[in-house]
C-alpha cells in the first residue's frame, strides 16, 4: 500500500512541483495538494504549488490571444494580487466563445472558472496562511472570495442566484444554472476566512448573500463527492462554532443521502467502473464527521475503511479508470490517508 508521502512524491515529480519544468495545472487537484504538502511538513512544496498555480491559472492560456493576468492587472500588480481575477479551472480545451453553441458534454472539458473550485483554493490558501503564519496568503484568499462573490452571484438582493461556471474573464456565464452546494461552500468558506482575521476585503455581504441562498431542506445528495463535501462543510461549521442550526441540517441531509447511496451497488463494482476521486471525497468527508463526533455516522466508518482498502490495492490503481485521472486520484487518496491538514483548521492569525 502506498503512503501519503509516496503518493505526493509521485504527484510532485509528474507535475514538476519538485523540480522539473511544471506541467499543466488543475485547480481542484492542486488545492488538495497544497493541504497535503502542509500536512506532510513540506511547506516549501505547498508554497511552490501555490506559486505555479497563480502563475499559470491566474494568467491567460498559451493558446489564447489575450496575454498576462486574467485580472487585467499589470505584471507588478498581478504578482502582488494574483487572485483578483479569479483562477482558471485548468481544463484542456479553450473556453467556449460568446457566439459558440453550447455542447453540454464538451463543456466539461472546456476551460473557464468554477465557483466550487475557487472555494477549494480559498481554503488551501487560508490553511497555508494559518499554518505558515504568512498573512499575505490569507489576503489572497479574501481577495479571491470577494471577486468570486461579485462575479458569480447575481439578481435582486431578495432573490440572489449563482452561475455554476463563468468565462475566464468572469464577464459572462458559461453555465448559468446554480450548483447544488455552491452557496453552502461560499458561506462556510467565507466564515472561515473571516475567522482567520487576515487582511483584505470585508466579506460580510458575501456571507449574508450566500446564507440567504441556502435551503437546508434540499441539501441531500447521493453523489459520493457531494456527500463528502457536505460532511466537510458541516465539520468546518462545528470547528468555527458557527450556525449550529445549519450544521445540524447538513448532517441530517448527509445521513439521508448516504443511506440512499449505500442502497446502490456502486461500491461493489469493479475498479474499471468506478471513479476513485469521487469515492475518496466521501472517505474524506466521513473522516471529517468522525473528527467532530457528528451523530449518526459511527457505522459509516466501515464505508470509509472499505473505500480506502479498495483504492489502496495496487491492482485497482492500475485500472484504466484510475490511471486516466491519476493526478486527482493520487492526491485525493493521499488526503484520505492523511486528512488532518485539509480537515483541521489551523490557528487564526493574530
Amino acid at each position: 500500500m502506498r503512503t501519503a508521502h509516496e503518493l505526493m512524491a509521485s504527484f510532485g515529480e509528474r507535475t514538476g512541483i519538485t523540480g522539473a519544468r511544471p506541467q499543466r495545472r488543475y485547480l481542484w487537484t492542486d488545492a488538495f495538494a497544497v493541504c497535503n504538502f502542509l500536512g506532510l511538513g513540506q511547506a516549501d512544496l505547498a508554497r511552490s504549488t501555490i506559486r505555479h498555480v497563480h502563475h499559470e491559472l491566474g494568467r491567460h492560456r498559451a493558446d489564447d490571444p489575450r496575454r498576462g493576468w486574467i485580472s487585467g492587472l499589470s505584471e507588478i500588480d498581478g504578482e502582488a494580487h494574483p487572485t483578483l481575477g479569479g483562477l482558471r479551472i485548468g481544463k484542456p480545451l479553450p473556453e467556449r466563445g460568446p457566439a459558440d453553441q453550447i455542447d453540454e458534454q464538451l463543456e466539461w472539458e472546456r476551460d473557464g472558472q468554477y465557483f466550487h473550485y475557487l472555494t477549494k483554493w480559498m481554503h488551501a490558501l487560508d490553511q497555508a496562511a494559518r499554518i505558515t503564519r504568512d498573512d499575505r496568503l490569507a489576503t489572497w484568499a479574501r481577495e479571491l472570495a470577494d471577486t468570486a462573490h461579485r462575479r458569480f452571484v447575481h439578481g435582486p438582493h431578495a432573490s440572489r442566484r449563482m452561475s455554476w461556471k463563468m468565462s475566464i474573464d468572469l464577464m459572462r456565464p458559461q453555465v448559468p444554472s446554480m450548483g447544488h452546494h455552491d452557496p453552502l461552500d461560499g458561506y462556510v468558506t467565507c466564515l472561515q476566512l473571516r475567522a482567520t482575521r487576515g487582511r483584505g476585503p470585508d466579506l460580510d455581504q458575501a456571507i449574508e448573500d450566500f446564507r440567504a441562498m441556502i435551503d437546508p431542506r434540499t441539501l441531500a445528495t447521493t453523489d459520493p463527492l457531494g456527500l463528502g463535501g457536505l460532511l466537510v462543510d458541516g465539520a468546518r461549521l462545528a470547528q468555527l462554532d458557527a450556525d449550529g442550526e445549519l450544521r445540524d441540517a447538513i448532517f441530517v441531509a448527509a445521513r439521508v443521502g448516504l443511506a440512499r447511496y449505500l442502497q446502490r451497488s456502486d461500491l461493489a463494482r469493479p475498479a474499471q467502473h468506478r471513479l476513485a476521486f469521487r469515492e475518496l471525497g466521501l472517505a474524506v468527508g466521513l473522516a471529517a464527521a468522525e473528527r467532530v463526533a457528528a451523530d449518526g455516522f459511527t457505522q459509516s466508518l466501515r464505508v470509509r475503511e472499505a473505500i480506502l482498502s479498495f483504492w489502496s490495492d495496487p491492482a485497482h490503481c492500475r485500472s484504466a479508470a484510475y490511471t486516466e485521472h491519476q493526478d486527482i486520484n493520487d492526491v485525493m487518496l493521499a488526503t484520505s490517508l492523511a486528512p488532518t491538514a485539509f480537515l483541521v483548521l489551523g490557528s487564526p492569525l493574530g
